[in-house]
């Protein structure tokens, strides 16, 4: 069993998604990012996310501590995802430092493998400490039962550019799995401007969604908005 050495993460922005053009094919796709603007240089970085989540040491971790309330105050549809902002008030603890809930978005399909295996979809919970620091808790997302909490958020899905605004009767907790076990890794945002020092926390156990509600979000997006694994090169990928 490997002892757990605590990284410190950059202090960063808590969104997740620079401006500027880039996309996820052609010319503006992932292989480019860091030829499009001298600000994304970090996406050709060494730590970089998303990646294959295999061969993970056993290490002594703690479980993480979590803290959700309702409160989702509205979804944006920014062209790369639907992105569901926060309200304060909801946090996670992890290394002593409380992380507050900012937002939550999608991917399809993942972007994070486990042993080799891509799911339809992958959620990201995005927290922000005080001093900026991020840290992501990744969900996997099977095909299965209709999500009900899903179901509520995607009543009605924005179009490009749109926002669509809720009465923060919607807690996300309700789209965690009830176990807590994870994998930690040291990585990167996985959009533009692929920032690194991120703590990165993706549970094992995913939670399921019916194929209709995928496709619909796919048909929403209009393209897949997920990012090609990443080498690890020397980083270690832990599990508890």
């Amino acid at each position: 069993m490997k002892k757990l050495v605590i990284a410190c993460g950059l202090a960063l922005s808590f969104n997740a998604f620079a401006s500027g053009h880039w996309g996820y094919s052609g010319e503006e796709g992932p292989e480019h990012w860091a030829e499009l603007s001298p600000e994304f240089s970090a996406c050709h970085a060494q730590n970089q996310s998303p990646v294959n989540l295999t061969g993970a040491i056993k290490a002594s971790m703690a479980p993480f501590k979590l803290s959700y309330k309702a409160g989702a105050k509205d979804m944006v549809n920014n062209g790369h995802t639907l992105q569901v902002d926060y309200a304060p008030g909801s946090f996670l603890e992890i290394d002593g430092i409380r992380f507050e809930l900012k937002q939550f978005h999608f991917h399809t399909p993942s972007e994070n493998l486990i042993e080799g295996q891509s799911f339809p979809m992958e959620i990201h919970f995005v927290h922000a400490s005080e001093k900026g620091e991020i840290t992501v808790l990744a969900v996997m997302v099977k095909e299965g039962k209709e999500n009900p909490t899903l179901a509520a958020l995607w009543k009605e899905m924005p179009k490009e550019g749109a926002q669509i605004d809720y009465q923060q009767s919607v807690n996300a907790q309700a789209l965690l799995p009830k176990g807590r076990h994870y994998y930690r890794f040291n990585g990167s945002l996985t959009t533009p401007p692929c920032t690194e020092g991120v703590r990165w926390l993706v549970l094992k156990d995913p939670i399921a969604a019916s194929k209709a509600q995928i496709a619909s979000f796919e048909k929403t997006m209009g393209h897949p908005n997920s990012r090609p694994v990443q080498p690890i090169n020397a980083r270690d990928v832990l599990k508890d």
